[in-house]
């Protein structure tokens, strides 16, 4: 819990402010800013999540605190959500990217800003950093962004290695909720339910819009940085945590920018780290010490800091939830690092560091993932993989020997196969896990490939039955401690339900162990290991405004069904966000149930989402109910949604989807 320091004598809060976009467009503001009448640097957050009712506790302490260290903080919702005038059809479009450019000017020019501006965000608004940081505004000066990707068709919610994942409908579900939220009419009065049905006439399902491209096209290139890492030209501090879905971004920055860049990893899920659940520090003294470098001029000595600090995780027994990870913080000087060496471990059969010519088949159940926890933990619970042991029954193994002393793995790891197939269309995950020597299997990491994209994701091509195919496999990045007298094993499936849609009919892949390997990037047991600056503990403000009261907490839970008659299977994860009442007597709930089924045969797949989003004050009140489902074919995605929103009691607008989306290969 982070100590909370009260900073209401320092700072004035602006609770609504417009900034005016040349199409004559609105976007709704909030400010924070010290009461010195001089000028100072200002930050901006720029997020689709609603300021005035979706994030306004973690706003109200963030910005709060940054205001008392001498910033003011701008947080703006993105054209179409909150209060902003418009309506928002998809994430990262180049409108929301022009829209930036121009609040950063207005920024600018505002008289209690002395001209420089910085970026901050998480998630959605750490990906508009970098885009926007790319497009040069001139009056940007650095970026802090958290929990971001490079490449949004490899590292984001929708594909990885080709495979359609889950996220993609859990996620875009969540989306299409969000998207059918009204402004309040405390702030926009009367026009309120014009901007609503403009929203709701407006609105594109994302999940489908993302489903039409399964390859790596001109879609995903945009706003995908590392399509040309040379445009950003203004400081980086790039963060994420190893529980987090993206992490892949920081080495990726590391290794590819020319501009001053600094890496921060720690053991956090999928959430600032001063508000982790999971050994939190003082990230907002990081966030100081980096503007106060880029934008006040101060020579604090963050530059002469490592160029990536990581926590050091040591292997632990798998749970579905952790409350503190044991390791130790291990700062690189530069990355790639010259302490880290690749070092391949062939494969034979069973057997890992052994050569050995061998032909492998495996076909697995269709349940093999169900212990894969979420795709991306925000630790809120039992989110984390299982004992992969049921997994492993499910796979192809391969194990290590009992390692003799720890081994530090820092980096990507991949694996190298060469395999045939049985069917026109396969997929394969290959997960790294530690072994205990009673058994218990602990996932380290894990990557996912469409076998149809051996020739590259740009395009899929049918597999040729029996004939072999070599292929890499990239690995998530990870930086671990395999501890002495346990084992490194390489699990193998032809499956990873439901983390990534299966392939359309059951397959056999055969592994040709020739050639084979998982490739680990080893850190030197013997590399100094410079001293790092010890993290404080985590602090914010006291938030301003204060906070709602919580009505319900709501449920946030994943259960696992098992129906032994039917042979069937359900993951269902439950995303009740609560009821909150605000002081103006503003109330809100918004509440999904996503529910991924299938049985022993692919075509069973099924997935389902959806959202209730309730809003309420004195006598007004909006509803909107969503609900989408999507099966499978050999050949087809079939996917039926319907959208039903409530002014009051009497239905305001009905929206429907049904259509049929070609699989590849066909």
């Amino acid at each position: 819990m982070a100590a909370q320091i009260d900073v209401s004598g320092e700072i004035e809060v602006e609770p609504l402010l417009w900034i005016p976009m040349a199409d004559g467009c609105r976007l709704a503001a909030r400010l924070w800013r010290p009461h010195a009448a001089a000028p100072v640097p200002a930050i901006l957050e720029y997020l689709p999540y609603r300021f005035r009712d979706g994030t306004v506790v973690r706003d109200g302490a963030m910005h709060a605190y940054l205001a008392a260290h001498g910033y003011a903080c701008v947080r703006v919702d993105i054209r179409g959500s909150g209060d902003s005038d418009g309506v928002l059809i998809d994430e990262y479009l180049k409108q929301e990217q022009d829209d930036a450019l121009e609040a950063i000017a207005w920024i600018a020019r505002q008289s209690w800003c002395d001209g420089r501006v910085g970026m901050m965000g998480i998630s959605w608004g750490g990906f508009n950093a970098l885009q926007v940081a790319a497009r040069r505004p001139p009056a940007l000066r650095a970026i802090v962004s958290v929990a971001a990707v490079v490449d949004r068709y490899r590292d984001d919610t929708h594909y990885a290695g080709g495979c359609l994942l889950s996220g993609n409908l859990g996620w875009g579900a969540t989306f299409l909720a969000m998207s059918t939220r009204p402004p309040d009419p405390l702030a926009v009065g009367a026009r309120w339910r014009d901007l609503w049905r403009a929203r709701l006439e407006g609105v594109a399902h994302p999940a489908i819009e993302w489903m039409k491209h399964p390859d790596r096209d001109a879609y995903w290139r945009h706003g995908s940085v590392a399509e040309d890492y040379s445009a950003i030209q203004v400081p980086v501090l790039a963060v994420s945590g190893w529980e987090d879905a993206y992490t892949n971004a920081v080495f990726h920055l590391l290794a590819n920018l020319r501009v001053p860049c600094r890496g921060l990893i720690g053991p956090w899920a999928h959430a600032y780290p001063h508000l982790a659940h999971l050994d939190p520090i003082d990230f907002l003294g990081e966030v100081v010490r980096w503007f106060d470098h880029w934008m006040k001029d101060r020579d604090n000595g963050v530059m002469a800091e490592p160029a990536l600090r990581y926590w050091l995780q040591d292997g632990v027994r798998p749970a579905s939830f952790y409350r503190t990870r044991p390791g130790r913080w291990i700062g690189e000087p530069t990355w790639p690092s010259a302490t880290v060496v690749s070092t391949r471990f062939p494969l034979a059969p069973g057997r890992l560091g052994a050569a050995a010519v061998a032909d492998l088949p495996i076909r697995s159940p269709t349940t093999v993932g169900v212990a894969a926890g979420v795709w991306c933990p925000y630790g809120f619970g039992a989110e984390m993989p299982t004992d992969q042991r049921e997994e492993d029954g499910g796979s192809l193994c391969f194990d290590g020997e009992p390692l003799p002393a720890p081994c530090d793995v820092v980096g990507f790891p991949v694996v190298d196969l060469e395999v045939a197939l049985d069917r026109a269309a396969a997929i394969v995950c290959a997960r790294l896990c530690e072994v205990f020597p009673d058994g218990a299997s602990t996932r380290v990491s894990y990557g996912l490939f469409d076998l149809t994209r051996h020739a590259g994701d740009n395009a899929s091509t049918p597999l040729e039955p029996g004939r072999r195919y070599r292929v890499t496999i990239p690995l998530k990045a990870v930086g671990h401690r395999f501890l002495a007298g346990n084992r490194i094993r390489l699990a193998l499936s032809t499956g990873y339900w439901p983390m990534v849609w299966p392939a359309p009919a059951p397959t056999v892949a055969t592994i040709h162990t020739a050639g084979c390997a998982v490739v680990l990037p080893i850190r030197s047991a013997a590399a100094d290991l410079p001293t790092l600056r010890p993290f404080d503990t985590p602090r914010t403000a006291l938030p301003l405004p204060p906070p709602p009261a919580v009505v319900d907490p709501g449920d946030r839970s994943t259960l696992i069904e098992r129906d032994l008659a039917s042979d069937r299977q359900a993951v269902v994860i439950h995303k009740d966000r609560g009821r909150l009442r605000f002081a103006d007597g503003l109330e809100t709930h918004l509440a999904g149930v996503e529910r991924y089924t299938i049985g022993r045969d692919p075509a069973t797949a099924e997935q389902r989402a959806a959202w209730r989003m309730v809003a309420s004050r004195g006598h007004w009140s909006a509803r909107a109910e969503t609900e989408t489902a999507i099966t499978g074919t050999a050949t087809t995605f079939e996917i039926v949604a319907d959208l039903r929103a409530y002014d009051g009691n009497e239905l305001f607008h009905t929206r429907t989807w049904r259509l049929s989306l070609p699989r590849r290969p066909g």
